[in-house]
């Protein structure tokens, strides 16, 4: 089955490779820069382009992009052959109805690198479609990815990436604050990292209500005055601090 991969970023790198690799015929790659078309074409070992008139012929249309730069480019393209994906977890189906309903959804629920190997078969997938038919064919593709494939519509698939965007994008931004924090006192990171698999390591085992710890969850103002009066002198990480401290503890009071 031939794959045409429309972007050329985090997820379009680790889905190409692992396809080609499941025994997919990666047949074209596009994106916008045509050196970063380049360069993914090349270690797939297929074509590129960066002009959407030139999109070649292929089973299957994946499209790992942007989720604003995902309408723009459909609006471009001339014909829509082939079944037609996309991997976004707040993006619907509707996207591709005024074009076509030879479509789905192949969402990978991970935080993807360029340079960071992953085991994909233990990242869940979520597929969707109109057609039941289509559905059992973006199946097949998954299940060739993954060993954990579910059905979920785009309403509920919406309120999952929401839950990944807490969990992961904003735990990561308060891991880029606590290593400024330290970097400024000349103390390394890795100071944090036993405290912080610790901490992941604690959710497989109880929820994350059971698994909370720390000053807030008890209002301890001792400790909460000590933390503020530190950060007096950068009100963004002080308003940061309180905020986040009176939701740990107003969370916790809940039965």
């Amino acid at each position: 089955m031939r794959i045409c991969l429309l972007g050329a970023g985090n997820v379009a790198v680790h889905l190409g490779k692992h396809l080609q690799a499941a025994g997919y015929t990666l047949v074209q790659v596009y994106s916008r820069t045509e050196s970063s078309a380049r360069s993914l074409a090349q270690a797939l070992g297929c074509a590129y382009t960066n002009d959407l008139l030139s999109l070649s012929v292929a089973d299957y249309y994946l499209c790992a992009l942007k989720d604003e730069a995902l309408p723009r480019v459909l609006k471009q393209i001339p014909s829509f052959p082939g079944l037609w994906l996309h991997t976004s977890g707040s993006l619907g189906l509707e996207v591709f109805e005024p074009y076509t309903r030879r479509c789905g959804v192949l969402y990978p629920l991970q935080t993807f690198s360029k340079q960071r190997e992953l085991n994909l078969k233990e990242v869940p997938f979520f597929i969707e479609s109109f057609s039941p038919e289509l559905l059992c064919d973006i199946r097949s593709m998954a299940e060739k990815l993954s060993e954990k494939v579910y059905e979920l519509d785009s309403g509920k698939r919406r309120y999952l990436h929401l839950a990944a965007v807490f969990a992961c994008n904003f735990s990561n931004h308060l891991y880029a604050l606590a290593a400024e924090i330290l970097q400024e006192q000349g103390l390394s990171f890795d100071l944090l990292l036993p405290l912080i698999d610790e901490t992941a390591g604690k959710v497989h085992e109880k929820t994350p209500k059971e698994a909370q710890t720390g000053p807030a969850l008890r209002m301890d103002r001792n400790i909460i005055d000590k933390h503020l009066a530190i950060l007096q002198s950068e009100p963004k990480r002080a308003e940061l601090y309180s905020l986040l401290s009176e939701s740990i503890f107003e969370h916790n009071k809940k039965v």
